[in-house]
């Protein structure tokens, strides 16, 4: 991907090299219960809850207090995100005038290593990537995608980063549109399965997204992105997931989709560029 010397976001939060002087007690379980939390209870019984679950989980982390100078491979790093948060900021913004979506509100990035605090509970670099929609923001330590190819085996590179920060925004897009809200109530109405259909289905959703944001941005493409896009959406299918993990593959407990769904929809988005064929409710679940 083209990035170096253009325009960098300035909603992007570095907490990059900010220590602790105490370990992290809950780990990534409390962000991962604090967003279970909130997408059951949407709206304004949410918005009671989160600040409730998020004084337990500071309760059980120490505060961050020593902070260390950030290595130049780290601060190339932190340029690349700014370049690809503020190329997300003006796509959606034009997107969102020809559909006459009202304004975009941009949604602000924070770069963190190994623990961070946020509106949804604490949470560690265990929990990958993530978007909060307390708070709206999305979440990253870049560790992860060190992981995403010694783990999971994608093959890594640039725009692996931008395709996972594309499908963030678009679980902000989801937030600030409304549908976020009509799926937990959804959630709420119906059984577990049914709310894991319905998880899958907003996931591969965030996926189109993240192929009209790539569809948009054409003229920064390299040889290879697309490529590395769909290497690191088949790694994090439910299937390849749960067969590297168990050895088995559940459908019912999916909550994602599977890496042919994840990779179908990133490439739908990305070869129509129009957000009006990102129905993926209709398209699985009636």
């Amino acid at each position: 991907m083209k990035w170096q010397g253009r325009r960098k976001s300035g909603n992007l939060e570095d907490q990059r090299g900010m220590g602790s002087k105490g370990k992290l007690v809950a780990g990534g379980g409390v962000v991962a219960v604090v967003v279970i939390l909130l997408q059951l209870f949407g709206g304004e019984t949410g918005q009671q809850i989160a600040p409730l679950i998020e004084q337990v989980a500071n309760s059980q982390t120490t505060q961050q207090v020593e902070q260390r100078e950030l290595t130049n491979e780290e601060k190339v790093m932190g340029d690349f995100m700014a370049t690809v948060l503020a190329d997300t900021e003006d796509v959606w913004n034009q997107i969102f005038r020809e559909y006459n979506l009202g304004d975009y509100k941009e949604p602000k990035m924070v770069l963190f290593t190994d623990a961070v605090s946020t509106a949804c509970g604490s949470a560690s670099s265990a929990s990958g990537p993530f978007y909060c929609p307390g708070d709206q923001k999305l979440y990253m330590d870049l560790a992860f995608f060190d992981e995403l190819k010694t783990r999971f085996g994608a093959k890594g590179g640039d725009f692996a980063i931008a395709y996972v920060t594309a499908h963030e925004i678009g679980h902000h897009i989801q937030t600030i549109t409304g549908t976020s809200q009509k799926v937990r109530q959804l959630q709420q109405q119906g059984g577990q399965v049914e709310a894991n259909k319905l998880s899958v289905a907003q996931e591969l959703q965030a996926d189109f997204y993240a192929g009209v944001w790539a569809h948009h941005n054409k003229k920064y493409l390299q040889a290879g992105d697309i490529e590395e896009a769909m290497s690191a959406a088949n790694a994090v299918g439910d299937d390849a997931i749960q067969k590297r993990t168990s050895g088995s593959v559940n459908s019912d407990s999916f909550t994602h989709g599977t890496s042919e769904q994840r990779m179908e929809w990133f490439m739908k988005g990305y070869n129509t560029g129009d957000i009006r064929n990102g129905d993926t409710f209709s398209a699985l679940i009636n």
